[in-house]
């Protein structure tokens, strides 16, 4: 089964769709072979290399009152708690340019350690509240799922993968995917949104009977 997972690392919606849909591949054992690629989608491009506070940000892009921006963290925490992933997000927070880690996973996934890279990502983001535009943390992140250091550093320092991660970014647009998580499945079927693993394996399920 082909999975493209359309997502950004600055988007707590997407570990926890991610870790829903881990847990509903688990559930299937052999009945599903899964290979997933992790597509570039930017939440916001513009960024700044410094970021912005997480409140303020969500301030001016959905109009959220503080009490409502804490509360609305306070309950991903939760979910994402219940999947076994720890978020640190709190008024301090900071959202970050992610260009630069799609650059890297794009890396990733010609050395078949993508998944791994992704993972490191979220968890050096939303458990060490790193910064994703930091070009030591994103080295840091590579080394520990074994990447090569020197390389890695290379990348980093200059355009390169920069082309391609825009032509994909481009391609799931003109798609018409324009929220992420998007999980498209051969090709063909779109599971939107963090959903539940519940939801994941159900999906799953019907398109391996289908197909």
């Amino acid at each position: 089964m082909k999975i493209d997972f359309v997502s950004d690392i600055s988007c707590p919606w997407c570990i926890i769709g991610l870790r829903g849909l881990e847990q509903a591949l688990s559930r299937t054992g052999d009945l599903i072979d899964a290979d997933i690629t992790f597509q570039p989608f930017e939440l916001n491009p513009n960024m700044g290399k410094d970021g912005q506070n997480i409140g303020e940000h969500i301030a001016e892009k959905y109009g959220s009152t503080p009490e409502q921006s804490a509360a609305n963290r306070a309950m991903i925490r939760e979910r994402a708690a219940d999947l076994g992933f720890t978020m640190q997000m709190s008024d301090t927070s900071r959202i970050y340019n992610t260009f630069d880690a799609h650059r890297l996973l794009h890396w990733a996934h010609l050395e078949g350690k993508q998944a791994a890279l992704k993972n490191a990502l979220f968890s050096a983001y939303f458990t060490d509240q790193q910064a994703m535009s930091e070009h030591g943390v994103l080295t840091a992140a590579a080394v520990s799922v074994g990447l090569e250091p020197t390389r890695a550093a290379a990348i980093l320092a200059s355009d390169e993968f920069a082309d391609d991660v825009r032509t994909a970014e481009r391609l799931w647009q003109s798609r018409g995917i324009s929220a992420v998580p998007a999980v498209v499945i051969n090709d063909r079927y779109l599971i939107s949104g963090g959903q539940p693993s519940e939801a994941f394996e159900s999906a799953l399920r019907d398109i391996a009977a289908e197909a």
